[in-house]
């Protein structure tokens, strides 16, 4: 396997994304994953400079289809209403045509599947209840008919609607999102600007959306693709300082780019809400193991940027054009294909990139007793290929695109 960072020869060219354009490697740990940190807080390190255990939260976003037909119905209100009996773990999203599960918060990844898995039984038993099934899935697949039904927060989605017109197509899209905790701003800042050169990597393992609005896209996850087309969304800026951070934040609104905090639509930012840094990439899948392994990637990418940041490590140069390129790549290629190494511009297989990944947490993986199920899981993405690698060989057998659905849908309820 080759480490990101390392020289290869490569069949293709490549850039990659930076807060400067020079410099070497020599300052990387040993699988590539070191950057500087800007913050001045703390989060979770003690006293003696040890990292206290993190925690990590999963909030999973799914599409409602008619049982029969399997296209999008607005049921969530029923749905959510039938499954009352919890509401701090279910709630309503963008649009009529979704629903949300927030996990507790977790202290082990064996913990965070019970929770998965129970939520998802409840919100599919309750969507049964109204001829629905539920569909883990990044897009409908099938384009929406007729007009958006939004949720009951109508005057901020109208207004959502009016400045951002065509844009507001892209609210019917699912994501999970990972919160990883507990980490003050200072702190969240400092270890985004060092876990965001992963984010592609992360992108390519999730890949899910290949299909949408009825066509092949041509990408294995479109919903990254779609979703980069909101002002406020993308790749979070590398902050010299929170102070930085917060500016960017004030800029986003001040410029019309988005209408409340709530809209800063990075792939990763400090929470709005709660004391975690939050991972908004990866696209919604059905499998709950491949829900548990990005969580478990996400928070030992944390722990170790922690780690490196108490140490005072050095960030090795990583440029905003590669990063972005290397963005665009596991969008494209997801993990069948190729990646750009985020340090070097370099093409890579995709595996190798996510077995760098994988090497680079594992001290930390082994830890939280995590790194089992962590590596039996990419062994078996590598070896049975994305959600979007199965949705376009369920759509081989017969070239319908109902099999793509039936085979989100069977996937979903498989607890």
């Amino acid at each position: 396997m080759i480490e990101p960072g390392t020289s290869t020869t490569s069949t293709g060219t490549g850039t990659a994304d930076t807060n400067t354009d020079t410099g070497t490697d020599t300052a990387r740990t040993s699988t590539g994953a070191t950057r500087t940190s800007t913050g001045t807080g703390t989060g979770t390190a003690s006293a003696t400079g040890t990292v206290l255990p993190l925690t990590v939260g999963v909030e999973e976003e799914f599409l409602l289809v008619d049982a029969r037909t399997l296209r999008v119905v607005p049921a969530a209100p029923l749905v959510l209403s039938t499954a009352a009996g919890l509401p701090h773990e279910l709630h309503p999203e963008g649009t009529r045509y979704q629903v949300e599960i927030s996990t507790p918060v977790a202290h082990s990844a064996v913990t965070l599947r019970r929770e998965l898995a129970g939520l998802r039984r409840t919100l599919a038993r309750a969507a049964r209840a109204h001829g629905c099934r539920l569909l883990a899935a990044p897009s409908p697949v099938i384009a929406v008919e007729g007009p958006l039904h939004l949720t009951d927060d109508e005057p901020r989605q109208r207004e959502q609607h009016r400045r951002f017109g065509a844009l507001t197509d892209t609210l019917v899209s699912c994501g999970r999102h990972i919160h990883i905790g507990t980490l003050d701003v200072d702190t969240a800042v400092a270890v985004s600007n060092r876990v965001r050169p992963w984010l592609p990597t992360l992108i390519a393992l999730a890949a899910n959306s290949p299909f949408w609005g009825g066509r092949d896209t041509g990408h294995a996850s479109w919903r990254a693709m779609a979703w980069s087309g909101w002002p406020s969304a993308g790749l979070p800026p590398h902050f010299t300082s929170t102070a930085h951070f917060h500016r960017s934040v004030q800029t986003l609104l001040g410029s019309g780019a988005a209408l409340d905090t709530k809209m800063v639509y990075w792939d990763l930012r400090p929470s709005g809400n709660w004391p975690t840094l939050e991972f908004r990439a990866p696209d919604m899948s059905p499998d709950i193991d491949t829900a548990v392994l990005q969580a478990e990637l996400a928070r030992a990418l944390v722990t170790t940027a922690l780690h490196e940041i108490a140490e005072r490590r050095p960030d090795p140069p990583v440029r905003e054009d590669v990063l972005r390129l290397a963005r665009w790549r596991a969008a494209h290629d997801g993990l069948e294909g190729f990646g750009l190494d985020p340090y070097t511009g370099t093409e890579l297989p995709a595996a190798d990139l996510a077995e760098a990944l994988l090497d680079l947490v594992a001290p930390e993986l082994a830890a939280s007793g995590d790194l089992d199920h962590a590596a039996k899981t990419m062994a078996g993405l590598l070896r049975d290929g994305s959600g979007a690698h199965r949705q376009r060989a369920a759509f081989a057998r017969r070239g319908d695109l109902m099999d793509v659905l039936r085979h989100l849908a069977d996937e979903t309820e498989a607890f």
